[in-house]
């Protein structure tokens, strides 16, 4: 199971959602590490570092994005992430509030591995930490 292990970086600013994140791993005993930036450029630091140690070890990664964030937007977050050779090909999958469809086709424009609304009520919110553990499991990733 080891092998399977997943470095997750959550770039979300609102701490609900990251307490929410964090409540549905330890309930449904989700062991993949968790690592949490407030913004895109805190995400890109953490997936960057000039010493080339990164805060987010460099094999498995996926990321767990919302669009709405101050100081560089998950859009934007895509755009440098994708532009990056080193990064191009982490898989990310958009977990937001934003219903519009100009986020949704601008985001699998980005190649998103997903779009996933944000649900209202934690249940429905674990739910979905659930299902997305049981497809990053199952993936074949570098």
């Amino acid at each position: 199971m080891e092998s399977k292990m997943i470095n997750i970086l959550l770039v979300e600013d609102d701490e609900v959602d990251v307490m929410n994140v964090k409540r549905a791993f330890k309930k449904y005993k989700i062991t993949n590490p968790l690592y949490v930036a407030g913004n895109g450029l805190e995400g890109l630091k953490m997936l960057r570092s000039p010493d080339g140690q990164p805060t987010v070890p460099d094999n498995r990664r996926l990321i767990l994005l919302d669009l709405n964030m101050p100081k560089m937007n998950g859009l934007e977050f895509l755009q440098e992430l994708r532009n990056d050779e080193e990064l191009k090909r982490t898989p990310v999958i958009v977990l937001t509030t934003s219903d519009e469809d100009r986020d949704r086709i601008e985001a699998y424009n980005l190649n998103v591995a997903g779009y996933i609304l944000k649900p209202v009520t934690f249940i429905i919110f674990a739910e979905v930490m659930v299902a997305l553990n049981k497809y990053w499991t199952l993936c074949e990733m570098p």
